[in-house]
């Protein structure tokens, strides 16, 4: 079955995949539920293999040929520990290849050329190509990072909900909105944070921006906040005549107008996104190259 090869985006929120043909033109996409491997790596797995039957039924093709064909997936956490290595022993495809989402979001959104790219959804993470070597920063989890991603937002947000309710820090018609929700109880906020998973966090990320608009002073700090985040981890990657930055996921139109002046300068638009990424490296895999190094 050396025709037909599958890229999947592995993502917070959802799991995207597409099944493409040897000259790696799609043929069929799919869809399913959140693939953090990290917090929640046995539905993690499901959903990958849902999504990728999906595609393959609606490329008109039997979901049972997954078997027999080789599979690229990108997923945040597959740099952390054995994480990429588990999924690999544990997805039923022929072959199976499992890179950063940073590594898939990089080549959907320059190819094969020289760049920085910053992806911004449920986590966020950054990678780099200089002279064809790439390299990330980033992508440690909204806990410990995941800085300007839409679970940091959401937690961020929630605890500026809490300070403002104990009166350490000044409250705002944000700050009270998400606080009317918990019925005025700080006790199901602390609740909710403690059973919620990243996604559950990351669908306050819109409220936020939408809060911005009306000049919300809570809303305005966080996304502040986080656009300083922005620009120390570009700066971070950043080399004298960087090509091009591109920013991607489904928060990175909201940030835009928060960037620099001087990666503003360099902005473009990304060649595709990160599931054009997978697909491209499925490509790869399927002809033999060596383009899947995580």
């Amino acid at each position: 079955m050396g025709q037909f090869a599958i890229g999947i985006d592995g993502g917070g929120t959802s799991c995207r995949a597409a099944i493409i043909n040897g000259t790696g033109q799609v043929l069929g996409t799919g869809k399913a539920g959140a693939a953090n491997i990290l917090s929640d790596l046995e539905n993690s797995l499901i959903h990958i293999v849902a999504s990728a039957k999906q595609a393959l039924i609606d490329a008109k093709l039997d979901p049972e040929l997954l078997r027999k064909l080789p599979a690229v997936i990108g997923t945040a956490g597959a740099n952390v520990g054995n994480y990429g290595k588990r999924v690999e022993g544990a997805l039923p495809f022929a072959s199976t290849r499992v890179v950063t989402d940073a590594t898939i979001a990089l080549q959907g959104a320059l190819g094969d050329a020289d760049g920085i790219i910053g992806a911004f959804g449920t986590g966020s993470v950054y990678n780099a190509r200089r002279d064809g070597k790439s390299w990330g920063i980033g992508g440690w989890g909204f806990v410990v990072g995941d800085q300007a991603s839409g679970a940091r937002l959401g937690r961020d947000l929630l605890e500026r909900v809490l300070l403002a309710h104990d009166g350490v820090l000044k409250g705002s018609a944000l700050t009270a909105s998400i606080m009317a929700e918990y019925g005025n109880d700080p006790e199901r906020v602390v609740e909710f944070a403690h059973v919620s998973k990243p996604k559950d966090f990351a669908r306050y990320a819109p409220i936020v921006f939408e809060y911005v608009g009306l000049e919300d002073v809570v809303a305005v700090d966080i996304v502040r906040t986080a656009a300083r985040s922005i620009t120390e981890s570009l700066d971070a990657l950043l080399w004298p005549g960087c090509p091009s930055i591109c920013l991607l996921g489904g928060l990175a139109q909201a940030y835009r107008p928060w960037l620099d002046e001087r990666h503003k300068a360099i902005l473009a638009e990304p060649k595709g996104d990160v599931l054009r990424g997978a697909v491209e490296l499925a490509a790869k895999l399927l002809q033999g190259g060596e383009g899947t190094r995580a």
